[in-house]
Formats: structure tokens, sequence, C-alpha cells
């Protein structure tokens, strides 16, 4: 039978690349991780004209690639392409408009992150609720300082988007004795979930952010969120309720969320994603003693690639077998 040719542009090691190779013996793995200078997570920097001319014969019959970021121009460079699997969950950050108008198949590896993310939101929440860096700031001093930290018991944490990790984020929430209230795309006027005492559309946004003392933003970033948080958003919040933010940096109008923690409009805020990331040294958050930063890890694991790839394998397996494939992206709703 006629092989199918995968590119994988991420630095894999040999046993994962063999796992993908013991799929299907149709399978023909073409490792170019190497040939790309690659900086960061996979992006390809530069390509000197010797090194595109090996790439582009590559890609001129990849059927389906493999990785984080891709060659740009793509469509042009593979017309053979029929899919691509994402080792993230989101693809707003690096997918040209020209794949998203294609026939390409896209799919992610949502789901991986619904244990680490959720575990990192409920860590952030102690944080502010215990106030953590007030603590870390009294034993730098060498300072004996007691005050009264917030109980999460009887609480209420909003999340404004309840998939995958929505929801493990509300069950977790819910061991803790919390209310939980949350904003879904699809929900309809009095619904609620196992996990949520309420889950309201998108036009109860401010009803949400009016009622919580945590709001958790876990939605994807799409033309209709982004800064979909902004100065009327964070007006509606309690002055003190607080802020965190697994998602992305550009759905939350950062100048208005650094305007309103300098105002003390709202109590504060834990942030792990930024418009610009690394974050710049001489932005305001730095200096926020009611901000908690983290350097965009709440998605982090130590065997990240070999969950990614495990679904990647799934999927080929579908693939192969003519399947539907699983985590497809509906590129109108761009997630």
């Amino acid at each position: 039978m006629k092989p199918i040719n995968i590119v994988i542009t991420p630095h894999l090691d040999k046993a994962l690349l063999e796992q993908i190779k013991l799929v299907s013996p149709r399978l023909k793995v073409i490792d170019i991780s190497g040939l790309a200078q690659l900086k960061m997570i996979d992006r390809f920097l530069t390509e000197p004209d010797n090194v595109r001319a090996k790439i582009n014969k590559i890609l001129a019959d990849a059927e389906i690639i493999y990785g984080y970021r891709l060659p740009e121009h793509l469509i042009r460079r593979a017309p053979k392409l029929k899919w691509y699997q994402s080792m993230t969950a989101g693809i707003d950050w690096f997918v040209e408009d020209t794949l998203l108008n294609s026939k390409v198949i896209i799919t992610t590896v949502g789901g991986i992150h619904s244990t680490v993310i959720p575990e990192f939101v409920m860590a952030q929440m102690l944080m502010l609720a215990k106030q953590a860096p007030e603590l870390f700031e009294l034993k730098h001093e060498k300072q004996w300082y007691r005050f009264m930290p917030i109980v999460l018991k009887g609480k209420t944490i909003g999340i404004l988007g309840l998939g995958k990790i929505g929801c493990e984020i509300a069950r977790m929430a819910k061991a803790f004795g919390m209310k939980v209230i949350a904003v879904r795309r699809s929900a309809k006027k009095g619904s609620h979930s196992k996990y949520a005492n309420q889950v309201l559309p998108p036009s109860k946004t401010h009803r949400l952010l009016a009622e919580s003392d945590f709001v958790v933003v876990a939605l994807p970033l799409t033309r209709e969120t982004t800064r979909i948080i902004g100065e009327r958003e964070l007006n509606a919040m309690k002055p003190s309720a607080y802020i965190i933010n697994i998602a992305r940096g550009a759905i939350i109008d950062q100048p208005a969320l650094i305007r309103a923690l300098e105002e003390q409009r709202i109590a504060g805020a834990a942030l792990d994603v930024f418009d610009t990331e690394p974050l710049p040294t001489d932005n305001k958050l730095w200096e926020m003693p009611n901000v908690i930063i983290s350097p965009h890890i709440a998605g982090a694991m130590p065997d990240y690639e070999q969950r990614a790839t495990d679904v990647f394998c799934q999927n080929l397996a579908r693939y192969i077998d003519g399947k539907r494939l699983i985590n497809v992206v509906n590129k109108k709703r761009g997630y």
C-alpha cells in the first residue's frame, strides 16, 4: 500500500519516534528537527537557502505533520498535506490563516492538561487566599507578623470557560466547599452541571464577575474572546475579588488590569500568561505585591511529550482506519 509520509518538526527522543513508527508499517516518519534553526518551542527562525531547499523537498510529499510550530507558508510548501497534529491544546499563537482556510484537518492534544492546569489554579488560588507573597516577604525580612488569611470554603469561584479544564477546576473547587458558577458558550438559561451550581451563557458574564470571589479565565483565545475582560468587566468585580488567568494573556486587557490593581478596584491577580512573553522587566506587574506571576508553566509537566505523542498515535491509528479523529479544531471558532 502507499506509504504515509509523516514530518516531525520538534526534537523527540528515539523512543517516541519508534512509538510513532510502530503504529503502522505504512508510516514513513521523517524528523526535520535538526534541519531548521530552532528557538523556544520549535520556532522556525531562519532557513538558509540550502536548508530551505531540503525542507521544501520533504514538505512537498508530507501528508501529516506533527509538532509545535510550523514552517511559514506551509500550504504552499506542502500541497499534499491532509492533517496537522499540534502538540499543544491551543492553536491561536502559531497557525497561519492560510492553514485555517484550507481543507487540512487540524487536531490538538486537548485533554492532556485537564489535571495539571486545574492543580495549578488551585495552587494559585490558595496562595492568594493565604497571602503567600506576604509570607515570603516576611520570611525574607525575618519579620513575625500575624494576619488573617481567607478561607476558601463558602467562597464563590467563577469560571470563564467550562471545557475539560474548566470542569476539572470546578470539581476541585467543589471539593474545597466552594460555590461554583461558570460561563459556557452553549449554556442555556437556568442550566447547571455536575460540579457547577450555575452555568451561564456569555451574556451573563457580568453577573458571574459580580458574584465571584475568585475569577478563573479558562477560555480559548479567539476573535470573540480577545480583550473580553476589560475596564467594564474589571469594574464589575468585587473589590475583594481576585482574577486568575491560565488561558492567554490577550483575553484580558492588560493596561486595564494594571489600573484596576493599582487603584485597588480588585484585590489581586495570579497571572501565568501575558500579552508579551517573556513579560518585559519594566512592566508594572512585576512590582505589585498583590500579583503572583508565573512564566507560562500552568500546563507544563515532565512527561508532556509522551502524553502528546500518545494522543497523536491514537489519532494516527484512527486516521489509518478511516475513523474520525479526536480533538478536531473547529476552524470557524478557532479551537
